[in-house]
């Protein structure tokens, strides 16, 4: 079967890092160390993934078909060999796409809710 055939759903909910990850290669192929940079950055400071992490987690998403190895490389004078750069795939695009669309049915339900009344919601100040 074709990964783009595959149900995106089928890999939901996704854990915090994958998804993380997924952003970080949102708008651009990176290596592993620019990835917990960008996740660091996107979080505030409140989320930092470690190398273990990071590429325990790229083993899996690049199993799962989420992301690719690039095969373009910046200018050498530039760049560390031994880097690898990652991108997402057309399906790991649709896999973010469906897991930031479950977390917002789920924060849909949580303004509905009397215990969450009066808290500030508003994700730019989270």
């Amino acid at each position: 079967m074709a990964t783009d055939e595959r149900n995106p759903d089928a890999l939901l909910p996704l854990t915090p890092a994958v998804f993380h990850i997924l952003l970080a290669l949102a708008d651009s192929e990176q290596h592993g160390y620019s990835i917990m940079q960008e996740i660091k950055q996107q979080s505030q400071g409140k989320l930092r993934i470690g190398p273990t992490t990071l590429y325990r987690s790229i083993k899996h998403m690049l199993a799962d078909g989420l992301i690719t190895e690039s095969e373009e490389r910046p200018d050498p004078r530039e760049d560390d060999e031994r880097r690898r750069y990652y991108r997402l795939t057309a399906f790991g695009q649709q896999v973010a796409r469906a897991e930031a669309a479950r977390l917002s049915a789920t924060l849909s339900v949580v303004r509905t809710k009397s215990l969450f009344h009066g808290l500030s919601l508003d994700i730019t100040n989270a």
